[in-house]
């Protein structure tokens, strides 16, 4: 009876007495202090101050924060992970990378070929979490995807490398131990002190990414944020617009038929930057579309989809749940499905997936949309100049 009390106590000190239910381990971590149970993410700021344990001074951009806000999304949708555990992969991924997706064109020239915060030299190690191919962590092709190194990070039966090498579900007793020693328990590194100084920074991530839990109900993947900017799919003076929405002869049929989006003629591999801030809903390769991928926006306070299809199979650079930047490298220019030749179809959706679409063209231009080159990480970062086909 005695524990029984301890615990009601503990709920309602943490939570307070407007949450009527809460799981066992929303309310108490590994190091004792009351958490959350939220990793929802919100606006995602332009930039965040920090400190580390040691007392150095960090700022992180908004693309290092849009990795942070994946890393969290991923590990909301782990069944497992929860605060702690994304808290940890924070930690790990600040300090093995800073936050950023690094090639190693040193150990793997191809790995300058996909989308990158620029490029390192440590070993033959990529990405947030400077995995290693050699250590079967996964292929160049895998491990320059942010959503993929966070889901071998988190590991678990629904890691893409389940049982090894080991992720942090797969540390018996990692949320008892030391934050900084678990993550060292699933990085093997040499210096496994570093962890644990960045800790606070991790903490701050958290605080300023994730939005309260809601006390129940209403949507578990939660509002998009409102976007920053709207800008052009494709880079300035890539394309030709074929002005093509609306009725049309079929080019296949040649039936009239009603044409959902814009073609913008470009060349094969020419890199498609998102419209907006967002979050991607679906990310695949389909009969059909073939290549395509929808993402939800924020825009002006009202909800908006944008589809963009026809890129080849390994000419898609996001995941469905991502967390995007408006002007971010989500995939190259293709040719698959029904189409007659390389372009982007590109679709623009007021009110949401399913809802009737408008002139993606003449929306855009509506809404202020800008050039972008798909410069959206730090400063000195080397853009990436698109996959090959």
């Amino acid at each position: 009876m005695v524990k029984k009390l301890l615990v009601l106590f503990l709920v309602l000190f943490c939570v307070g007495p407007s949450t009527a239910l809460v799981g066992m381990g929303a309310f108490m971590g590994p190091s004792g202090f009351c958490l959350t149970d939220s990793l929802t993410v919100g606006p995602i700021p332009d930039k965040l101050a920090a400190t580390t344990a040691d007392g150095t001074s960090v700022t992180l951009e908004k693309r290092q924060l849009t990795h942070a806000a994946t890393i969290i999304t991923t590990g909301a949708s782990i069944p497992g992970v929860g605060q702690a555990g994304v808290r940890i992969a924070l930690m790990a991924a600040l300090t093995e990378s800073r936050l950023r997706m690094l090639a190693n064109t040193g150990a793997y020239p191809e790995s300058g070929n996909y989308p990158n915060d620029g490029d390192a030299s440590d070993h033959d190690s990529l990405g947030l979490f400077q995995m290693r191919p050699a250590a079967g962590w996964g292929t160049v092709a895998e491990l320059m995807n942010p959503t993929y190194q966070a889901k071998a990070f988190y590991g678990g039966e629904q890691s893409p490398n389940f049982p090894s090498p080991r992720g942090l579900l797969d540390i018996p007793g990692w949320q008892q131990m030391d934050p900084g020693s678990a993550a060292q328990a699933v990085e093997v590194s040499a210096f496994p002190d570093r962890y644990r100084n960045w800790q606070p920074v991790a903490e701050a991530i958290l605080t300023a990414l994730t939005k309260p839990a809601p006390s129940g109900g209403g949507n578990r993947g939660g509002a998009v944020p409102e976007t920053s900017r709207v800008v052009f799919p494709l880079p300035e003076g890539s394309y030709t617009n074929t002005d093509s929405f609306g009725w049309r002869t079929d080019p296949f049929t040649g039936e009239r038929q009603f044409h959902s989006g814009s073609d913008l003629a470009a060349a094969d591999g020419t890199p498609i930057y998102a419209v907006a801030d967002g979050r991607v809903t679906v990310a695949e390769f389909s009969s059909g579309w073939d290549g395509l991928i929808v993402i939800e926006h924020t825009v002006q306070g009202a909800r908006v989809a944008s589809y963009y299809a026809h890129m080849w199979q390994d000419g898609i650079y996001v995941t469905s749940g991502e967390t995007v930047a408006a002007g971010q490298h989500i995939g190259d220019v293709g040719s698959s499905g029904r189409s007659t030749g390389p372009h982007l179809h590109v679709e623009i959706r007021p009110g949401g997936q399913a809802q009737p679409p408008v002139n993606a063209v003449e929306w855009l231009a509506q809404h202020g949309a800008v050039p972008s080159d798909g410069t959206t990480g730090a400063p000195g970062c080397r853009a990436n100049l698109g996959g090959a086909r």
